[in-house]
């Protein structure tokens, strides 16, 4: 398992490399919800979104003749941009496998830093058995997206940020995809506040994580379009880490419409003024839609932000999608 101490290492090793992102407080949400209700804006991240801690964190702790191998990884959009980041910064190649269901404005942001895109398949399980080949017959390096303690770690500095900010968070809600944001994000808001709650968001459709804990055991999931694309994608079979410790850690999981989803996304533009991807804006959807109540200073993880425009305006403007 991931620890405070590992977490706090990353923070270190990262500094430099990541921003401290803002925790402002929600007006609005706060008077609706009758509590304390603060908004940790990872969309003011470098790339976007949360994901450049753990990608960052994962590969400054390859060696130097691993990283000069090349770098290779699988994505619904988000990691892949921050790998491509990342290897671009420290001078070194990479090679980004997704799917056909990532949105064509996140490929894009990945060929703009320099990496090579392959599309395979119709799922991130598709993508990540290219990866395997590259691993296997390229000697590439996997930087996983998820399940690896270097990327776990990273992403729970987004804990010991809020714990900092907010010393009294009585609740932290966090989106819930393959496990690496909430897993690092409950390590260590348990680490700092044990008796604060940790309740991991998702949607209705093709939720991997949630169903795998439903059932006591990771399971496949079929990948569906959804307005949280990001929170996509399976948590593998033979999954070692963000499983057990969402399984441990989480209080709790829910699971939102996709109607829901947008109201959030509409409520982050026209409310609090941040462009925010489906994915991001769980869990101010969440409270929206009355299915938690805070019973003190709450911290909503807004994870990212990298939403193609046209569909942002769409669901600004209330037009149906296709998906909602």
């Amino acid at each position: 398992m991931v620890t405070l101490p590992d977490i706090e290492e990353a923070r270190r090793r990262i500094v430099g490399h990541v921003v401290r992102t803002p925790l402002l407080r929600s007006q609005a949400l706060s008077r609706q919800s009758g509590a304390p209700v603060f908004l940790k804006l990872e969309n003011h991240q470098k790339t976007g979104s949360f994901k450049l801690r753990g990608a960052t964190n994962a590969i400054l702790c390859l060696d130097e003749k691993a990283r000069s191998r090349g770098l290779a990884t699988a994505s619904t959009g988000n990691h892949g941009r921050a790998v491509a980041h990342a290897a671009r910064t420290l001078g070194v190649r990479a090679t980004i496998c997704l799917s056909a269901l990532v949105p064509a404005n996140k490929v894009e942001a990945i060929r703009s830093l320099g990496a090579e895109v392959r599309i395979v398949g119709h799922s991130q399980d598709d993508a990540m058995r290219e990866v395997e080949r590259q691993v296997s017959d390229e000697g590439m390096s996997f930087v996983p997206p998820f399940d690896d303690p270097g990327v776990i770690a990273g992403q729970g500095t987004i804990g010991l940020e809020i714990a900092d900010g907010l010393p009294d968070v009585a609740l932290v809600l966090v989106p819930l995809s393959g496990g690496g944001l909430a897993s690092g994000v409950a390590a260590a808001i348990k680490g700092r506040r044990p008796q604060a709650r940790v309740v991991g968001i998702s949607m209705e459709r093709g939720a991997a994580m949630a169903a795998s804990l439903a059932a006591g055991t990771p399971l496949e999931v079929r990948e569906v379009e959804t307005l949280a694309d990001s929170l996509g994608g399976g948590i593998g079979l033979d999954n070692r880490l963000t499983f057990a410790m969402c399984r441990d850690l989480l209080d709790d999981v829910i699971l939102l419409s996709e109607d829901e989803i947008a109201a959030g996304v509409r409520h982050a533009a026209t409310v609090e003024g941040e462009i925010v991807e489906g994915a991001g804006a769980v869990g101010i959807a969440a409270l929206l839609a009355g299915k938690i109540r805070p019973d003190g200073p709450t911290a909503i993880i807004v994870s990212g932000g990298n939403i193609d425009p046209v569909l942002h305006r769409k669901i600004v403007d209330g037009i149906k999608t296709g998906v909602a």
